[in-house]
């Protein structure tokens, strides 16, 4: 919702997908027409299935008649205990990290390069580290990384391709209760491991997002880890 409002602010007309969460989505687009009339959509859009992904990308294009930039930002996030790991599993963390991401960037590639555009990828830090008990979802984010760079040169040299890899911006499940002691002594550990002492927003995002995806004219293939220097304890 931040990179939306960011882009929408800077004057883009916004297309949103959802997967579950056609309430705020919707309720996120009615602000936004209200503020400038017919700049804002949403969609439905399963990104582990082929079709819904080529759906999504369809109506996009119909309905707005081009697209300039393409946030890469769907992803499931939960542990997969190695050893106990489902083959369901793996298809939706792939399938909404990974899969849905590269094709529906095929699918708009040569209206990107029309339209010397760009694409910017939600990774993670953990792409580079993977984190403890989510094997397949750091794969999958790893994947990501490694696909930015791939479109970089695939897609070079009418549009850029650049990946925001976010730290702590909001506190896990693990650590929301602040009423429990314990919760609290967690989140203390957790800020002593970030150099600038203090959780990120959701509009750090979406500065890096745009910065990116409209400013950055000369940077392209690149990871930008938004974490206060949590990456380098």
């Amino acid at each position: 919702a931040s990179i939306v409002r960011k882009f929408h602010a800077q004057g883009f007309d916004v297309a949103l997908s959802y997967r579950h969460s056609e309430s705020p989505a919707r309720t996120l687009v009615s602000e936004l027409n209200t503020l400038r009339a017919d700049s804002a959509s949403c969609w439905q859009a399963e990104m582990t299935d082929a079709a819904s992904v080529s759906a999504f990308g369809s109506a996009v294009l119909a309905h707005h008649g081009r697209v300039d930039v393409l946030i890469n930002n769907a992803s499931s996030f939960y542990p997969t205990d190695y050893g106990h790991s489902t083959q369901s599993q793996w298809d939706d963390l792939i399938g909404s990290n990974l899969r849905g991401a590269y094709f529906l960037t095929q699918q708009f590639s040569a209206e990107l390069v029309a339209r010397r555009g760009a694409v910017v990828n939600l990774i993670d830090t953990h792409a580079d580290r993977a984190l403890t008990r989510h094997p397949i979802y750091s794969i999958a984010k790893a994947g990501l990384k490694a696909m930015t760079r791939a479109l970089a040169i695939e897609l070079a040299p009418h549009v850029r391709a650049n990946g925001v890899a976010p730290g702590a911006i909001l506190w896990p499940p693990s650590l929301e209760d602040a009423s429990d002691p314990a919760v609290m002594e967690g989140r203390q550990k957790m800020l002593k491991g970030i150099p600038l002492g203090a959780l990120g927003h959701a509009q750090d995002i979406a500065e890096a997002a745009y910065f990116l995806a409209c400013e950055a004219s000369y940077i392209t293939g690149q990871m930008l880890k938004v974490d206060g220097g949590r990456s380098l304890a």
